[in-house]
């Protein structure tokens, strides 16, 4: 999946395909976030705050490290 890169403190990268989020860590690590809308993703990118806007998206779909 191709990620952007973004600006954040916690998260280096992100992309979305086929209602799936990917999103890569500072720390290296990859998570995918399974279900997410193209609205919930647009939403997701155009945050003030990315990592809260992740947590948010964490409680409501189901996720694994890749």
């Amino acid at each position: 999946m191709q990620r952007q890169l973004v600006s954040s403190s916690r998260i280096r990268s992100v992309g979305w395909s086929d209602n799936t989020l990917e999103v890569e860590f500072r720390d290296g690590a990859v998570y995918q976030y399974h279900n997410v809308s193209e609205f919930e993703y647009h939403s997701f990118i155009n945050s003030g705050s990315l990592g809260s806007a992740l947590s948010r998206l964490s409680k409501m779909h189901r996720y694994n490290r890749v």
